[in-house]
């Protein structure tokens, strides 16, 4: 079982930006000697300002630094609602690690994660085509958080001499962990791709001509 923190949040985000809406000029230009028209995308922007509120429930960091995060996150979504209460008979014949991942720095790493999803309902909230976001000021109330144990599969195997990890969400099943590569089969993909690229670049010089 590996240790992870959940936290809970209410926020408010006062925000200002600009909206950018995208219009489009004609203009006149040569082209091998022939006068054409073509259609040149602009942006008009207006500067903009609001609010949005988003309660985040059960913001999952992991609290223990033996498992690469990349890894863990991969792992997700996890089945949260159906968790049961601690009881010590739950982790007898497994092991269970505790967390080497502070509260505070937890929240630090749940914080960016909340930020994020701010700046997509912050982005949503000045609509328009484009958005430019200059500042968000965030207020955070009726922060809660929980300490919980996941079930997670560790295994590793080896292949050409090297050992690889690899996790499995012990609820789901889901897999995520190193893998080897061929560089021979990799330089062959873009051997092959710089072949496909070139033909298709010479057909259409072909084409203009």
């Amino acid at each position: 079982y590996v240790p992870y923190w959940t936290f809970d949040a209410a926020t408010q985000s006062s925000y200002r930006g600009e909206r950018g809406t995208v219009y489009y000029e004609t203009r006149t230009v040569m082209r091998d000697g022939k006068r054409t028209t073509q259609r040149v995308a602009r942006v008009r922007w207006r500067a903009v300002s609001g609010v949005v509120a988003r309660g985040f429930d059960d913001v999952l960091v992991l609290a223990a630094r033996s498992l690469p995060p990349a890894h863990t996150d991969a792992l997700e979504p996890w089945d949260l609602a159906a968790m049961e209460p601690y009881r010590p008979q739950y982790l007898a014949g497994f092991r269970a690690e505790g967390y080497t991942v502070e509260l505070d720095e937890g929240f630090n790493v749940a914080r960016a994660k909340m930020d994020r999803v701010i700046e997509r309902d912050v982005r949503f909230d000045i609509g328009g085509d484009r958005q430019r976001i200059h500042h968000v000021d965030t207020d955070v109330s009726n922060v809660t958080f929980k300490h919980v144990l996941l079930p997670v599969w560790l295994a590793a195997y080896k292949f050409g001499g090297k050992t690889y990890r690899f996790v499995v969400n012990g609820r789901s099943g889901r897999v995520q962990g190193e893998r080897p590569w061929s560089a021979v089969k990799i330089a062959l993909a873009v051997l092959l791709g710089l072949i496909l690229a070139a033909g298709v670049g010479y057909l259409w010089a072909m084409q203009q001509v």
